[in-house]
């Protein structure tokens, strides 16, 4: 499968490139700054430019078959970087008729089948105290995603970890099932798993180790 990643020169995005191309994946990543990205491959492509140019993601995107994002604020000042991005993203899937996007957001971002517990509503007190404007700006990602025509998947994480993957990934949803860290190489295998898997179309799980 042909596929776009969005947020691949980051610390989980470059285990996401990896494994994607592993899985025998072309890849096409959109960077800012493409000497992050240190993986030399044949079926690997790297746009250099921003996800607000608009011409850049349509490069990006044009002739794929799915598009997996793992963009996230990288401050709290209040610029919404992310959500200018996913607006590109989304018009020129829409356009073009490229349906499964598979993006991820931190478990702060709520959703109707979670049950959070009183250490969640704490965790969530303190994320809008301290990081108020990077859960504004994912927040409205997660609404025009939901909003969108497409084949989307949520996946919310809880604390990232740079732990070797172990193939063990619960799925669940705040105060149900949800543990409190997840390796960056399980969240690839797992949002990679979802280009062949229709189960959480049009949800929100939260994953954890």
């Amino acid at each position: 499968m042909k596929i776009a990643i969005f947020g691949g020169s980051g610390r989980t995005g470059q285990h996401l490139v990896k494994q994607a191309l592993e899985k025998g994946h072309q890849v096409v990543v959109l960077a800012r700054n493409p000497d992050k990205l240190t993986i030399n491959h044949p079926d690997l492509k790297i746009i250099q430019g921003d996800v607000k140019d608009l011409n850049a993601v349509q490069q990006t995107i044009t002739e794929v078959e799915a598009v997996l994002s793992v963009l996230g604020p990288t401050s709290n000042q209040p610029i919404f970087d992310v959500s200018q991005g996913m607006t590109n993203i989304l018009t020129p899937m829409e356009k073009d008729g490229v349906r499964r996007l598979v993006i991820t957001a931190g478990a702060g971002v709520g959703d109707p089948n979670d049950e959070p517990k009183f250490f969640n509503h704490m965790m969530n007190f303190l994320l809008k105290m301290m990081a108020k404007n990077v859960l504004a700006d994912m927040s409205q990602v997660v609404e025009m995603t939901r909003a969108s025509d497409l084949d989307w998947t949520v996946v919310r994480l809880p604390m990232l970890t740079d732990d070797p993957k172990t193939g063990n990934v619960k799925v669940g949803y705040v105060g149900k099932g949800m543990g409190s860290r997840i390796s960056r190489a399980d969240i690839a295998e797992f949002m990679l798993s979802q280009l062949t898997d229709q189960t959480y179309i049009h949800k929100s799980p939260a994953i954890s180790n």
